[in-house]
Parts: structure tokens; C-alpha cells; sequence
């Protein structure tokens, strides 16, 4: 029977931050969410380029699961689903802004690969990027 090298009890901070709100994918849905509002699936999907639906429906649910994401189903036919930012989904807009700054200033200007969704965030138009 092995073991897990790393507990799952997270004890510092900032580690449970950036599980929360780190990775490739959760912060870019946390900026769309942000600017959009309540989006469904499909416009989420849209907002976002290159995710894959399967990678995008397992990060939305690890986002509900961390109550960053709100999940609200209507019973239509045909079914709607909608998707918004929860009280601590917003709080930590601030902190993600901040940290888009300082990458900002420490990005090497002239980099091509710039993710769409960021060339629409206001810290890339007040920057010229």
C-alpha cells in the first residue's frame, strides 16, 4: 500500500491560495467570471480559448467545490446551467489583479504568447500589450 508523499492537510496559507486559484486554468475562468458576470457553459467555453471541455467541467468543479465558483441549475427544458463568482470568488479578484501587475512589469515585452482572454483584461490595455 503506498502512501502520499504530501499530506492533504494543507497547514500554510499560501499554499492553500494557490491550489485554490493557481494553475493554467482557474485563474483565467476567475478573470472571466469577474468581467462577464454570470455566464453559461458555453459562453464560459467561448471566453476561453484552447480549454477543452472536459478540463474546463473538471476545473469548474473543483472551483464550486472551493466555493469560488457558484453552480446555479434551472429546471427548463431545455436545461440551463449559469455559472458566477461566489463572495470569495470576488475577493480574490484583488489579489489576481496584483499579481497580474507585477508579471506585467516583469513580462519581456514583445511576447507572442499572450492567452486571448488576457490581451482583454484592463491591465494589458493600460500597458499597451
Amino acid at each position: 500500500m503506498s502512501q502520499n508523499k504530501m499530506e492533504k492537510n494543507i497547514r500554510c496559507p499560501l499554499e492553500y491560495g494557490l491550489q485554490v486559484f493557481g494553475g493554467k486554468w482557474k485563474s483565467r475562468i476567475i478573470c472571466v467570471l469577474s468581467k462577464k458576470g454570470t455566464l453559461r457553459y458555453s459562453s464560459l467555453r467561448k471566453e476561453i480559448a484552447n480549454i477543452t471541455d472536459a478540463v474546463l467541467a473538471a476545473t469548474l468543479k473543483e472551483l464550486i467545490a472551493d466555493a469560488i465558483v457558484a453552480r446555479q441549475q434551472f429546471d427548463e427544458i431545455p436545461p440551463r446551467v449559469e455559472y458566477c463568482l461566489t463572495e470569495k470568488g470576488i475577493s480574490v479578484v484583488p489579489i489576481l489583479q496584483n499579481i497580474c501587475n507585477w508579471a506585467g512589469a516583469q513580462h519581456r515585452e514583445g511576447n507572442e504568447y499572450i492567452a486571448n482572454e488576457c490581451l482583454k483584461c484592463d491591465y494589458n490595455k493600460n500597458n499597451g500589450l
